[in-house]
């Protein structure tokens, strides 16, 4: 009965937390097992008892002090020194800019409301298809899970049990990878529909411009930098990003108006507590799940199928691509974790950190993907083009995914190279 419970449940547009918990609820119930009731809030508590959760408020609120302090505006400002030259350099400083904000951001739902108000008016001005403008776009926010610090590969770290600075590492070359492969895809559609020719900065206002971004640099830097030189926990450097983002916002900047912190406070406070609470309930969920043996069973009949990896993953990926259309990326993390990673680990011997990075990039692909496709209308309401004239645009872009997802998937060194 649980099952249906569980999908009925889902299929109604119960929120994912309360599916979880009200699933767990049920199967106590159905047990008769009273000693379980007992431990059920004992056991959502453990689930938060993380420091590396931490992180995630953290991360929300660098976001936040990113957005008001003007950091944005100069980043792409920067990213016009480097590409703005080429042919349909919008479109490539569009990528970079998207970079440098999911080295900040690391939610792919806040980067592409953002990136989608700061660069589809400026395309379209230069003659670029609305179309194209938001799909480039929406497409770039697909790197905020991968390029670290991702919220995903936090949930997915304290899940997984494994540091999460190392995840954020795991992610730095499936990252690069992405985003080499969005540059082909706009060089090849920039040629076959002749985009306009870029203007380079002037050498007199490259310097001006390099200099006025590199505040803003200090926070991506601080992040990474500190993760991967050892000086300081993903939890820690979050905090400092933070400090830094404030700083630079109100005393150099001084775009960011220390009077409206109250709003960010309340924004970010809302917006982690439903992450952190939907990880609650997925601990129960996946304690009734471990008691079930359900791992187990999957692993015997995924085994009798195939014993190769890469085909293991290849099946994982098409069972993924299907759930994260309609679930959202950090619900659906929460939901697959524990059910796929103990099988990947133990009947397949596959690392973590690729089963991490590959299963995160292939669900926030259902941002970008009907029926649910919640980014296609985040980049649709920000920039007043149709669902379908993004789609139209974005099928390349989405072709590029799926070819880094099988690399990924095939080498394992792609993620853990670095480690």
């Amino acid at each position: 009965m649980s099952p249906i419970i569980f999908l009925t449940t889902l299929l109604l547009s119960v929120p994912v937390a309360i599916v979880l918990g009200v699933t767990a609820i049920w199967y106590i119930w159905e047990s008769g097992n009273t000693v379980l009731y007992d431990s059920f809030a004992q056991k959502m508590f453990g689930g938060l008892e993380n420091y590396g959760l931490l992180a995630i408020p953290l991360f929300m609120l660098t976001g936040e002090l990113m957005n008001e302090g003007g950091m944005t505006r100069r980043l792409v400002a920067l990213a016009r020194i480097f590409v703005g030259g080429f042919r349909g350099g919008l479109a490539y400083i569009n990528l970079l800019a998207n970079m440098f904000m999911a080295a900040i951001i690391g939610s792919a739902t806040a980067q592409i409301a953002v990136m989608s108000r700061a660069m589809v008016p400026a395309m379209k001005e230069e003659g670029y298809d609305k179309g194209f403008a938001a799909a480039t776009t929406a497409a770039g926010g697909l790197l905020a899970p991968v390029i670290p610090p991702s919220m995903m590969f936090v949930i997915f770290g304290v899940l997984a049990q494994i540091p999460i600075g190392e995840m954020f590492i795991a992610g730095i070359i499936p990252g690069l990878l992405l985003a080499c492969s969005f540059a082909v895809v706009i060089t090849i559609i920039g040629w076959s529909r002749n985009f306009p020719k870029g203007e380079w900065i002037t050498a007199k206002e490259a310097p001006r411009t390099f200099v006025a971004a590199l505040p803003a640099l200090l926070v991506p830097m601080s992040i990474i930098g500190g993760i991967l030189f050892g000086i300081a926990t993903p939890t820690e450097s979050a905090a400092v990003a933070s400090l830094i983002a404030f700083l630079v916002g109100w005393l150099l900047y001084r775009d960011l108006d220390p009077r409206r912190l109250g709003e960010m406070f309340k924004r970010t406070a809302a917006n982690s507590s439903m992450i952190l609470f939907m990880i609650a309930t997925a601990s129960v969920f996946g304690w009734v799940i471990i008691y079930e043996e359900l791992p187990q069973k999957l692993a015997g009949l995924i085994t009798s199928i195939t014993s190769d990896p890469f085909v293991f993953l290849l099946i994982v990926n098409l069972a993924l691509l299907l759930v994260g259309m309609v679930i959202d990326g950090i619900a659906a993390i929460i939901l697959i974790t524990p059910i796929l990673l103990p099988i990947a680990t133990g009947s397949y011997d596959i690392s973590p950190y690729q089963f991490g990075v590959v299963a995160c990039l292939n669900l926030v692909l259902g941002l970008l993907t009907p029926p649910v496709g919640i980014g296609l209308y985040i980049a649709s309401s920000m920039s007043g083009a149709k669902p379908g004239a993004i789609l139209k645009s974005l099928w390349p872009f989405l072709i590029a995914v799926a070819a880094v997802l099988v690399f990924l998937s095939y080498a394992p060194i792609l993620s853990t190279a670095l480690i």
